[in-house]
This record gives C-alpha cells, sequence and structure tokens, in this order.
C-alpha cells in the first residue's frame, strides 16, 4: 500500500512521499507513464474520465491532460519533463492548467503552489516494481508551501486511488 511520510524539517518545504510496489516488470511500468494509450487508461482521479492533450516525453517535454468528472466537472493539469531516464526515473514539474495548457491555480485553492517538483523511481526486483513518487513545491511562497503541507493527507489519499487503478490496468493491460 501507499507509504506517506513528510519532511517537515524547519527551513525545508513539505514533502510528500508515496510508494508502491506493482506486480509487472519496470519497464511496462514505466511505459504505463509514457505512452498515451496506456496512461489515459488510469491516470487521474477515481471515477474522472480522462483525456490526452499531449504527451512528449522528453525533457522540456509536456503531459497534457484532462480530466472529467461524473457530474461535468472539467479539470486540466499539466507535466513539464525537466529528466526521462527509460525505464527507472520521471522528473516533471507538475502544475494544474487551462485548456490551452498555460499554468493556472488550483481550481479549489487559490493558494496551492503553481508547481510541484515531481519525482518517480522504478526499481525491479524478481518481475515486481517497487515505485517511488515523492513532490514538494517549487518557486512558492511561505502560504503556498504551507498550504501543500496542509494537503498531503488529501495527495496520499489521491495517489493511494490512482495508484489502485494503475495496479488494475497492469494487470489487464
Amino acid at each position: 500500500m501507499t507509504e506517506p511520510t513528510t519532511n517537515s524539517t524547519p527551513g525545508t518545504e513539505p514533502r510528500i512521499s508515496v510508494s508502491r510496489t506493482f506486480a509487472a516488470p519496470r519497464d511496462i511500468v514505466f511505459k504505463a507513464w509514457t505512452e498515451s494509450e496506456r496512461l489515459s487508461r488510469w491516470w487521474g482521479a477515481a471515477g474522472f474520465s480522462m483525456l490526452v492533450a499531449k504527451l512528449d516525453v522528453r525533457p522540456g517535454g509536456v503531459f497534457h491532460y484532462g480530466m472529467r468528472s461524473p457530474d461535468g466537472l472539467q479539470m486540466w493539469g499539466k507535466f513539464t519533463y525537466a529528466e526521462v531516464a527509460p525505464p527507472e526515473r520521471l522528473v516533471f514539474r507538475n502544475s494544474f492548467a487551462d485548456e490551452a495548457g498555460n499554468p493556472v491555480r488550483h481550481p479549489f485553492c487559490p493558494t496551492w503552489p503553481l508547481e510541484v517538483l515531481t519525482t518517480l523511481t522504478l526499481v525491479e526486483h524478481d518481475g515486481v516494481t517497487d515505485l517511488a513518487l515523492s513532490g514538494s513545491p517549487i518557486n512558492a511562497n511561505e502560504l503556498e508551501i504551507e498550504t501543500f503541507g496542509d494537503g498531503i493527507a488529501s495527495m496520499e489519499q489521491g495517489f493511494s486511488g490512482t495508484f489502485d487503478q494503475l495496479a488494475e490496468y497492469l494487470a489487464n493491460p
């Protein structure tokens, strides 16, 4: 299951760290994060439908996506890749976005940081893959950093649901 931790040492940004073990080889898990058809089948909030507007997995490339809730609420997000090291590591800036891909404030929380630097690592052991994801706000003011720290429990819950969807996808690709 997802194992959250928070770095709350004075003078440092809060950090979300979640991990999960998947019953699939690392290269398949990496492809699930980097191929449009695969990513669209599991990424996003539970119960939301997914749209991949753009996926260009390379340093400087972008994953721009939309999610629609069952009641019609639509939200957009964007990853801007800083590092791509197949099949073991992705580093990206994560932000909410508009339909055109421009970074925007969180639709329900105006003090959420505009960007979160996220690192995903994958390690394979005997055909199973350990995934570790961590992230912390960048270019954020004190209030945004505090808001992020206060939101870690909610993010943990969200990643747990998203990783459940990834596990289901990997069991039935």
